[in-house]
């Protein structure tokens, strides 16, 4: 993670009013849940001042009333309190817990639909895990602040004031005496709160690092074991559960501490009022009950000062929080249609977008040609936020149903040519056209809906084989699903699989081996039918036979398609219309499969070091030779 992501999270030492505020707007649609929540509030802190003023009514009319004292009204009166404490606490934990689901649902949602917006240079910069925390823990822990810490702060807020304007009403001066232990408890339990957030930060740091250890030993058993590093393993585990130990009895020993002491300056608030008044009282200028009450009072002052301490510091731990998601909402999409293609979108409205699903049939969503003809990358420079320039001048022209190879080292730019096809990122200097107009002047969702992507590492989403084939069209018919698994030679091993089409495929695909995923995925691309097919280094990772079967399958596949291919085995290129040679970001050579043998350059280098190699393999496997090309 770099040091920016890093820096997020900090703790904050003050706290942010302009962040929470516009954290707070965000729960204003829910005022029908708020203003319920924030009269209820104010109604439990009048109940709870309410039981000392009424225990101190109670003890002035029984002292002065004796056996003819209303007892009835007494114990009605204390009914009455406890019956509306009840049904207040009841209504707030409801409110509260509605808000906090609502909030955490729709914040959730808005910070999904965002990343789905969000261009692919915003996730080369964020770890999995990073982004991950922005839609749970996060999410949920700006939900819970906003909902538990409005109501708490309040109701601590008027739980004070009322018993400060009870004690100075009943007696100003023992009021002021009982008031002065305020400010060394609020301070008291700042310092605390600030200290026991900062280990719980600590503790689910540490949390999270196990979290990540024990995941990544499972994923690596395998290699663990292979390279008998159990050991290893094990006294790495055991530091860093060491320092999540360490934070954890360092927490316990700071609450230990706090609230006998937070208690104790409750309890010398409680001796004051009774040293004093109990002089004032025996002097016949307090009544009993308003010394009961002011002892009463005393005592509770450090229950609301306390939740407004962890509330205020639990806000201050959570700005880095609040700044994440709010800074993921507020992120602008790099790549995102102008607003001359919203407007012309807008017109002719999303009945084109349906038409031209499939293959360019009609208008598209702006109400040009859906058809994709010519693709031209002119003088295109490229380079990545922070990287070398990869693409320099670039220029290319591909003509409608063409199939490009492109062939040349790791790192050359091939990647990169197809992701600016894609729009996945955009020049950063020159222009990529598409039938002579700038494909940024074209509706973006429109053109990557005209895509079919097959990569290297194939992605299944848990679920069954059928469901993975009509990921790319929701709407396509069983028998239009299994007519796809069939041109790409896929139809074999699903007929030997126990349910068929029906057979789950495990999370990420994991009960099918590689070469079958691969297969679904040309399965998927073909169902979607798209006008530009795309295949990066799709067959490198397979076995020989199921590279036979996909090779019987590209044909139906390249038909009448523009077709961009980066392929390690150039035996799967051979019939492409032209093959390219990219090196650091350059046509070094271009022409068919037989043009560049001939031409005795680095194709043909590399195609006959290639062929020399898979003859070695057939001949130590004992399989038939691969077929040399002329």
């Amino acid at each position: 993670m770099n040091d920016a992501l890093l820096h997020q999270d900090e703790f904050k030492a003050r706290l942010d009013a302009g962040l929470w505020g516009k954290i707070f707007r965000r729960a204003l649609h829910l005022k029908r849940l708020l203003v319920p929540l924030f009269v209820t509030a104010v109604v439990v802190a009048m109940c709870d001042a309410s039981f000392a003023l009424t225990t101190r009514w109670v003890i002035d009319g029984v002292v002065a009333g004796g056996a003819e004292a209303p007892f009835g009204r007494y114990i009605a009166v204390y009914l009455g309190l406890t019956l509306a404490l009840c049904a207040c606490v009841w209504v707030f934990i409801d409110l509260a817990g509605k808000i906090s689901n609502h909030l955490a649902h729709d914040i959730r949602r808005d910070c999904f639909d965002r990343l789905q917006e969000l261009e692919f240079a915003f996730f080369d910069t964020r770890p999995v895990g990073w982004l991950i925390t922005r839609l749970t823990s996060d999410c949920d822990r700006l939900s819970r602040i906003i909902a538990w810490g409005f109501l708490d702060i309040v109701w601590g807020l008027s739980y004070v004031s009322m018993i400060a304007v009870s004690l100075l009403i009943m007696n100003w001066r023992l009021g002021l005496i009982v008031l002065a232990i305020l400010p060394p408890l609020a301070l008291v339990s700042k310092v605390f709160q600030r200290k026991m957030l900062l280990s719980s930060r600590e503790i689910r740091k540490f949390n999270s690092q196990i979290t990540a250890s024990f995941n990544e030993s499972i994923q690596g058993v395998r290699t663990t074991k292979s390279l008998v590093r159990e050991r290893e393993n094990l006294e790495e585990f055991s530091q860093v559960s060491g320092r999540m130990f360490d934070a954890s009895v360092l927490n316990a020993r700071q609450t230990s501490v706090y609230y006998p002491v937070v208690m104790s300056m409750g309890s010398l608030a409680g001796g004051l009022a009774l040293w004093h008044g109990g002089y004032l009282t025996a002097s016949g200028a307090m009544s009993i009950g308003t010394l009961v009450a002011f002892i009463n009072f005393a005592g509770q002052f450090f229950h609301p000062i306390n939740q407004l301490a962890l509330r205020l510091t639990e806000m201050q731990g959570a700005q880095a929080a609040g700044e994440r998601v709010m800074g993921l909402l507020a992120t602008v999409p790099a790549i995102a249609d102008s607003d001359e293609v919203l407007h012309r979108v807008s017109r002719f409205g999303a009945q084109a977008h349906a038409e031209t699903r499939r293959r360019g049939s009609g208008p598209a969503p702006d109400g040009l040609p859906g058809a994709i003809g010519s693709i031209e990358f002119r003088n295109v420079t490229f380079r990545y936020s922070s990287g070398p320039v990869v693409l320099k001048d670039f220029s290319l022209k591909v003509d409608a149903g063409e199939t490009i190879a492109l062939v040349g080292a790791s790192g050359g730019g091939k990647s990169t040519i197809v992701s600016l096809v894609c729009r996945f990122y955009e020049p950063t200097e020159g222009q990529i056209l598409l039938d002579g107009r700038d494909y940024r002047e074209r509706p973006l969702g429109w053109l990557q809906s005209q895509l079919g992507i097959v990569l290297q590492t194939p992605h299944l989403f848990k679920g069954t084989v059928r469901d993975n084939i009509r990921y790319g069209r929701l709407e396509a018919t069983d028998a239009e699903v299994e007519e796809a698994a069939r041109l790409v030679n896929a139809d074999a091993f699903i007929a030997r699989m126990e349910h068929g089409y029906d057979s789950q495929v495990g999370e990420g695909g994991n009960r099918l081996s590689t070469g079958q995923r691969q297969l679904l995925s040309f399965a998927r691309a073909l169902l979607a039918d798209p006008q530009i097919f795309i295949m990066d280094e799709a067959t490198s990772s397979i076995d020989t036979e199921t590279e036979q079967l996909i090779q019987r399958g590209l044909e139906t596949i390249f038909r009448d398609r523009t077709s961009f291919v980066i392929a390690h085995r150039l035996s799967t290129i051979r019939r492409a219309d032209r093959i390219l040679v990219i090196n650091r970001g350059l046509i070094e050579e271009s022409g068919t499969h037989e043009e560049l043998l001939a031409s005795g350059g680095h194709y043909h280098d590399l195609y006959t070091s290639q062929f020399r190699r898979e003859l070695s393999d057939a001949v130590l496997e004992k399989r038939p030779p691969p077929v040399a090309s002329p």
